[in-house]
């Protein structure tokens, strides 16, 4: 009788799930065909990691169509999923995981950014044995950056039990990690796993830019997985959780991190050994992980004005605003997220403009809450625009190359990082120059 009951209950249910399920997937495939017929499908190329569709393996079910947490990357069409806008994907990888026929495959991008550092599979620079990982490798998320600190560790561990260098200098660590930010976080604790004598040099404070996002910013929406820690298995990561793990980690008696301490020079002092060099002390290690990031500087608009105190690249506590007329520069999630937040203050009128006609690079929750506040009149969103002058009460934007100017208070700008180019010359690493597809120096 209770098996009976069982069934009458779960096979409703069952349906039930069955059906939104393929209502959701004819819902995608229908999209992707309108797209492809107004041949809006955007296929091209990404900088990133973005999947790649054997169609001899895709069977049509539709999986990897759901789970995408930015929306729209993949969709059916004509029984078989596509790529209906790569410039979205930001490489989280649920695509490859829900696939039952292992027909998708996350692959790099062959656009890569001038100035970007030319690196092997194992993260190895133009200078054997300085690893570099992270954003400033050139892929995106929080998840890449603490596969890849773990995976670099890996690496080195395995070079140094295979071959031990001779060194005739006391005290020197089997490997010296620069940045205290979730890659150099994650490499730190698998140095600690792989019992190599190592320390971690970081700047500023232990946590990266992470430390330095809006209060209750989720951070990740894909669970990470540090070692010896494990997996913090949660869909959603705010910042605060994720500092709190950190603190964690701080506690740890062989966490050997220096803080407050920026490198200054990297040398090879003699074959096989790096000498780094801050402001105070020299280091010695066999190998070296740059872990440092890319938005340690704020990347300026270079018009008049800017240098007003009105003008802000960072944005930590939105409360602290009210009352003012703000103008929010840029097309990202930052900046998406900086005008929401501000929006929301009392008294506050927030206008955000971007260079660009549409949010493209966008997470999904963004772009839906950015149109939901420009729909009510919440913000204010000038597409096609570029500030031309930054003035004590006022803007001056150029959009679609007629003038108009914008009376405000403050002003926040969210161009990216400026990658550290200077830094990376000064210790030798080829980067990737512009439209030549050659590393220099």
């Amino acid at each position: 009788m209770d098996t009976l009951i069982a069934l009458c209950i779960g096979l409703p249910l069952a349906l039930l799930f069955l059906l939104r399920y393929l209502r959701r997937v004819t819902q995608n495939e229908a999209r992707a065909r309108r797209m492809f017929d107004a041949q809006d499908l955007r296929s091209a190329t990404t900088k990133g990691m973005h999947p790649q569709i054997d169609p001899a393996r895709c069977i049509g079910c539709g999986s990897c169509t759901t789970v995408c947490p930015e929306g729209d990357v993949l969709a059916m069409a004509g029984g078989k999923a596509v790529i209906a806008n790569l410039q979205r994907c930001i490489g989280h990888e649920r695509c490859v995981e829900a696939c039952p026929m292992s027909a998708i495959s996350m692959v790099k991008g062959s656009l890569i950014d001038p100035g970007t550092p030319r690196l092997t599979e194992e993260y190895e620079s133009t200078i054997g044995n300085l690893f570099i990982v992270g954003e400033l490798g050139g892929l995106p998320l929080i998840r890449n950056a603490v596969n890849q600190g773990r995976q670099c560790i890996d690496t080195i561990a395995k070079r140094l039990r295979h071959k031990r260098l001779a060194a005739s200098i006391k005290n020197i660590y089997d490997v010296l990690i620069v940045g205290a930010g979730p890659a150099g976080i994650s490499a730190s604790l698998r140095a600690i796993e792989q019992k190599l004598s190592y320390i971690t040099i970081e700047a500023d404070e232990v946590g990266g830019t992470v430390a330095k996002f809006p209060r209750h910013k989720v951070v990740t929406t894909t669970p990470l997985e540090f070692p010896i820690f494990g997996k913090l298995d949660r869909t959603e990561l705010p910042k605060e959780h994720l500092l709190a793990f950190w603190d964690m980690i701080l506690n740890r008696a062989d966490f050997n991190v220096c803080a407050d301490s920026r490198v200054l020079d990297i040398r090879k002092s003699q074959p096989g050994v790096f000498c780094v060099r801050t402001a105070t002390r020299q280091y010695w290690a066999r190998t070296v992980v740059l872990a440092i990031g890319r938005a340690g500087n704020p990347r300026k608009l270079g018009v008049p004005g800017e240098h007003l105190s009105k003008v802000m690249y960072r944005l930590i506590e939105a409360e602290h605003y009210t009352n003012k007329r703000i103008l929010v520069v840029g097309g990202g999630d930052s900046a998406v997220e900086a005008a929401l937040a501000l929006s929301r203050q009392q008294g506050n009128e927030v206008t955000i403009s971007y260079r660009g006609q549409d949010f493209t690079r966008i997470k999904r929750r963004n772009a839906q809450l950015i149109k939901e506040s420009a729909d009510r009149g919440v913000i204010e969103t000038i597409f096609g625009s570029i500030p031309s002058e930054i003035r004590s009460d006022s803007v001056a934007l150029k959009v679609d190359g007629i003038a108009r100017t914008l009376e405000n208070e403050l002003v926040w700008v969210f161009a990216g990082g400026a990658p550290p180019h200077e830094f990376l010359d000064k210790i030798g690493v080829g980067c990737w120059t512009p439209n030549s597809g050659t590393p220099h120096p």
